[in-house]
């Protein structure tokens, strides 16, 4: 359950920086695409430390690309914290 509710916060969460409704948000398009830059990567790795007590480096939106691929990198860490 961890992996769905990170998940659903991160589309939250961009759909918020961008300015979206969450249903344009797809977990598996690259957050680029969207028009997400590094600003944005910048708070959203700011955001996750803060309410996920992760700490990420500042280019997960660039190494992970997509919300699928953050929630799969990030879902361990969750489990253990």
């Amino acid at each position: 359950m961890p992996d769905e509710s990170l998940r659903a916060w991160l589309v939250d969460a961009v759909a918020g920086y961008l300015g979206l409704p969450r249903s344009q948000v797809g977990t598996g398009v690259a957050l680029r695409s969207l028009g997400f830059d590094s600003v944005h990567a910048m708070g959203l790795c700011v955001d996750i430390e803060e309410r996920w007590g992760i700490l990420v480096e500042p280019t997960l939106a660039w190494d992970f690309p997509t919300i699928d691929a953050i929630v799969a990198h990030l879902g361990g860490q969750l489990d253990r914290a």
